[in-house]
């Protein structure tokens, strides 16, 4: 019995098909960018504040729904009001490893202090949300509204009242001087390391009021420590869940309300360093897509009182240019930009 066989086309052939396909525009499928290994998360900002939680809850969303193949490490780099982080990321060019938590410091160091740095140094990622900053005091205090408490410091002897927060010349104190125009006030500002030791301070009476995030005074909230007076916004916060046993964050009134044109509110976003390319931007770009969908980030919005505020591309580096430029008015207004 003959057997038959099969002989494989002869390379020759096969040549001037492939030539024709790739002059067609076909290619062989490559796989998409990915970590090849462990992922630095850099936080220009002390443990316990609202970039460290911010980033930290991501971090447990990602491993929780296995969004990476690779693990992440969250590094604290708070050094010189957050300058360490920044600038070690600046120093990081090319590596897709080292993804940095961004805020306001992007702006305020080098409008500041002539940090040689701008945020275009960096390859923007993404925006997932924006922070609300609050007035507050200490429960045991006397004042139930934010007019009680500037109408005493406004009848002290200028600098009797302590204003604490995170760092100089940063958006904690950005707002405290606008609060001091706005109501004929004098505040000696304690500047902290992190919104979190600021917490502490007030709760422990070191300082007379703070400017915190929610996220980094709910704690104390929660356990009728500290009063909240006002919110430095247009518009109240719409989360209406109950956080202490009588108020929610939505039963908090602007300080525009109470009659202190004021307004501030932070991004939180993401950068990687610069000479990273768009295949790596958008890997990042598409996980932090898939974390803000989870209910865990959902769920942290609220307990947080984030604005949910996602923004890439394009759209994500126009709000950069005008958020910058609202910086330096506001610095220079304030006294706080560098005289170089």
């Amino acid at each position: 019995m003959k057997h038959s066989t099969r002989r494989l086309p002869n390379k020759t052939y096969l040549l001037p098909a492939l030539a024709l396909l790739a002059g067609l525009g076909w290619a062989p499928a490559q796989a998409a960018w990915e970590p090849a290994r462990s992922v630095e998360i850099i936080v220009p900002a002390g443990a316990g504040g609202a970039s460290d939680q911010m980033a930290r809850t991501i971090q447990s969303i990602i491993l929780k729904h296995k969004l990476m193949k690779q693990s992440t490490l969250v590094l604290n780099k708070g050094g010189a009001s957050g300058a360490e982080g920044i600038m070690d990321t600046k120093a990081s060019q090319g590596d897709p490893h080292k993804l940095m938590v961004a805020f306001s410091a992007i702006y305020t160091l080098p409008i500041a202090v002539d940090l040689p740095f701008n945020w275009s140094d960096l390859n923007p990622v993404a925006m997932i949300a924006q922070d609300e900053f609050l007035l507050w005091t200490n429960a045991e205090a006397p004042y139930k509204t934010a007019a009680d408490y500037l109408k005493a410091v406004k009848a002290a002897a200028p600098g009797t009242f302590k204003m604490g927060g995170t760092g100089a010349k940063r958006e904690d104190q950005i707002i405290s001087v606008a609060l001091e125009k706005a109501a004929g006030v004098k505040f000696t500002y304690v500047p902290y390391k992190s919104g979190g030791e600021a917490a502490t301070q007030l709760v422990g009476k070191h300082t007379d009021s703070n400017v915190n995030n929610p996220s980094e005074n709910i704690a104390q909230w929660r356990a009728g420590q500290i009063r909240a007076l006002c919110v430095f916004s247009n518009e109240r916060m719409v989360y209406k869940d109950k956080i202490t046993a009588d108020q929610s964050w939505a039963d908090i009134p602007t300080c525009k309300e109470a009659g202190y044109d004021v307004e501030y509110q932070m991004l939180r976003g993401f950068f990687l360093p610069g000479g990273t390319t768009a295949e790596q931007v958008a890997y990042y770009d598409g996980l932090l897509k898939k974390v803000t969908q989870t209910q865990e980030w959902k769920d942290y919005l609220a307990k947080q009182a984030l604005k949910s505020d996602y923004r890439d591309g394009a759209d994500f580096v126009a709000f950069l240019k005008q958020d910058e430029a609202k910086h330096k008015t506001l610095m220079q207004e304030a006294g706080l930009a560098s005289k170089k």
